[in-house]
């Protein structure tokens, strides 16, 4: 599984981040989108191995209102439907 993963994020563009965004009503604006992009890229790896550890609280600056309750919401969702894998 974490090959397959390092693959994809090895491959990952910032367009595929925005278009995950939009497709899931999050608005992200440059500099959202920026340091997600950027933020995914670089601790992927720490995420994986460990979910339990990542606190999207410590981002909260970073993000619009709006935009921090629809990703807290995206991560709750896709932790409860692909959790069981990590």
């Amino acid at each position: 599984m974490y090959n397959l993963v390092k693959r994809y994020m090895d491959n990952l563009t910032i367009d595929q981040v925005r278009d995950f965004a939009i497709k899931n009503n999050v608005e992200l604006s440059e500099e959202e989108l920026t340091f997600t992009y950027d933020f995914v890229k670089k601790n992927w790896e720490l995420i994986f191995r460990n979910p339990n550890l990542f606190n999207l609280e410590r981002y909260k600056d970073r993000f619009s209102e709006a935009n921090y309750q629809k990703i807290q919401k995206l991560i709750q969702f896709y932790y409860q439907k692909y959790g069981y894998l990590l």
